[in-house]
Parts: structure tokens; sequence; C-alpha cells
């Protein structure tokens, strides 16, 4: 089973949808909680045959319906579909650290090989902290390495950051499959479900984040808004056992 099949198996009860923002950069979900996933537009937006399913009238849906378009092969309803996910999610408080994920590639990676899916903000202040670092990117800036480019890439190196995006695109279990065993795993952004489920798939340490305030998110998500630009987000990372 792929990694959305075991996070939607173990949804099992429902919660009404409060509201649906499909934004430039990021989809938010609000039901039981409200949960974050990246906008990832298709290459021709006007096709019908991308177009989202009962848009006007998703917020008249359950989360539980919403979160099974993560499925999809229309990026802007899997967008969706992970953010509903995320909104479901119960977080035990006592499990979390309140941290970001480029702390821990800094610290962890003193000395180590690094592979990071996903171009960050954050990466000149992580190549500083490592012995080498490889960014991969489906639309890579200067210096970037293409997807193309990560079964040669990923196995050699010591710890491997991916990008939650990857989950909305579907590729992130193909991903993991390339990792060392023996590689410290880590899946991090906005779009990280919270789930101790990734665990199962092979993730050491899941960086996601917790909207702490909704109306604020709401609006900046629907004007716009880049990540760096929301507000009113926690940052919290979930560790295996081992890697607590």
């Amino acid at each position: 089973m792929t990694i959305l099949d075991d996070l939607l198996a173990g949804i099992d009860d429902e919660a009404p949808v409060r509201s649906v923002q499909v934004g430039a950069h990021w989809t938010m979900v609000c039901s039981r909680h409200c949960g974050l996933a990246s906008t990832i537009c298709p290459p021709s937006p006007h096709d019908h045959q991308t177009r989202v399913r009962d848009a006007g009238s998703l917020h008249t849906k359950s989360a539980r319906e919403l979160a099974e378009y993560a499925l999809s092969k229309n990026p802007l309803e899997a967008g969706i579909g992970v953010a509903a996910i995320n909104s479901l999610l119960e977080i035990d408080e006592r499990d979390v650290v309140e941290i970001n994920a480029s702390e821990i590639l800094s610290g962890r990676g003193a000395g180590k090989k690094v592979a990071l899916v996903g171009h960050f903000p954050f990466i000149p202040r992580v190549r500083q902290a490592v012995s080498h670092l490889w960014v991969i990117e489906q639309n890579p800036s200067t210096g970037d390495q293409p997807a193309s480019s990560a079964p040669d890439i990923i196995p050699g190196a010591d710890i491997v950051a991916l990008t939650g995006s990857a989950l909305v695109n579907h590729t992130l279990d193909g991903l993991l499959e390339l990792c060392r065993p023996d590689a410290l795993v880590l899946v991090l952004g906005p779009s990280t479900p919270l789930s101790p489920v990734l665990f199962d798939h092979g993730v050491d340490i899941v960086a996601g984040s917790r909207i702490v305030d909704e109306t604020t998110i709401r609006h900046q998500v629907a004007q716009g808004a880049t990540f760096q630009q929301i507000t009113g987000v926690r940052k919290l990372t979930l560790s295996r056992r081992r890697e607590a």
C-alpha cells in the first residue's frame, strides 16, 4: 500500500468541511482542524480534464470525501485531498517538538552528505553546515539538480530530506525507495502529514505545521501568500521513537 492509501485507511470518522481555499501557492481545507498542502497547477490550467470536480460546492462535502481527492491524477484535486487529510489529523502534543526542519538538517548534517528534494529558502544556511548538499527540484534553479537525477543522488546521501509536496504529486513513495536503509530520512514542509503512518514507509522524522490562526491564514492563502508570508502557524516535528 502507498502512504496515501495508509493515511486514508486510518481515517475512520467524519468531520464537516468549514472552508476550502485554493491559493496560488497553498491549498487550505478546514474541517476538524485546518490543513495545508502545496498548490500544484497543471501544465494546461484551463484544460477541462484538469478541472476540479464539484468546484464551488466542495465545502458541502465531508472532509473524508475530500481526502479521497488525494488519489487524483489532477494535481489541484490531489492538493485539496492532502490538505483535507491534514485537517483531520489529531496531534498528541506530548509527541511533537516545535522546531524548524532546517535546524535539524543543519545540526544532524554536520560532516554528512545531504540530499534535499525541493528548493527551500533555508538552503544557503544548510549548505554551510553540511559536508555536501544536493538540491533536487522538478523546476531547477541555478545549482539545483533535475528531478531525473534522484536515482543517482539519493542512494549516496547520508541524510535525505523530501518535500511533503511529493505526496501531492505522487512521487513520495518512489523517492523513499531510493533511500539507503541506514540514511536518516525526513519529510518536511506544510504539506507533510504529522502522522506516524510515514514511519511505516521508512521515514524517521516528519516536520509539518499546525495552523493556529485560521482567519488570518485563510486570507493570506486566498491572496497568494508564500509560506514565508504566512503567520499563525506552528512548525512541529514528530520523530520515530529511535530518533526522538
